[in-house]
């Protein structure tokens, strides 16, 4: 399989995994499908710029997505292959996580007016971008569990409600829980003082029951 790297490197065949993309790559060849044409390899940064009408439709993108996200995680993909840069996207779809490679320029653009503006001055070198739509620990589960079976995907950047955390902390956005799990927890917290009522409700005939029994023995004694 043939494949042109960005910058103006010679092609070279490589067989099955053993492709490495670069970041200008990936986001070319993205920008070309979404239009409808066929992704293409080719030779040097000017056959693969980007036209302004299509960095603003990645800016647009990417700011709109981070608008609504939970929290994001910036992981630095260099040296991974295609076919494990697929397999990433393909456990982000799963977990409802939208998973994107852009140009730091523009993703600093982006990241203006968000709670990911925190992340514009960390947003250095090859970086994947991630985002939680569905739960705040979505990202970080799907980044930090692949990132354990492949090491060249590198956590960079970790933020949730406009903090900037330190890249450890992935481990503890991971552990959080996800929404059905929050919902199940919410239905047990609310379900608990029902259930008690219930037995104190339940409990009130037996106790008037053996009250008045009480009484007409005292009677009956009497």
């Amino acid at each position: 399989m043939a494949l042109a790297y960005a910058g103006g490197v010679p092609k070279q065949d490589y067989p099955g995994d053993g492709i490495v993309f670069t970041e200008h790559f990936l986001e070319c060849s993205l920008v070309s499908t979404r239009a409808g044409l066929p992704a293409q390899t080719t030779r040097g940064d000017d056959n693969m710029a980007l036209n302004r009408a299509q960095k603003e439709a990645i800016v647009a993108e990417v700011a709109e997505v981070a608008a609504t996200a939970y929290s994001a995680i910036a992981a630095e993909y260099r040296g991974l292959t295609v076919e494990q840069m697929t397999q990433l996207r393909v456990e982000a779809r799963k977990a409802g996580v939208y998973l994107r490679v852009v140009k730091n320029t523009l993703a600093r653009r982006a990241f203006v007016d968000t709670e990911f503006a925190c992340m514009q001055e960390g947003l250095i070198g090859p970086v994947v971008l991630a985002f939680s739509q569905e739960d705040p620990g979505a990202a970080a589960r799907v980044i930090n569990d692949f990132s354990k079976q492949n090491d060249k995907l590198v956590v960079k950047l970790v933020s949730i409600g406009g903090e900037l955390l330190e890249p450890s902390k992935i481990e503890d956005l991971a552990k959080m829980p996800t929404y059905d799990q929050a919902i199940s927890l919410l239905m047990a917290v609310m379900k608990a003082p029902v259930e008690k009522l219930t037995r104190t409700i339940n409990e009130v005939p037996g106790k008037l029951v053996r009250t008045v029994a009480a009484i007409r023995d005292a009677k009956e004694a009497a």
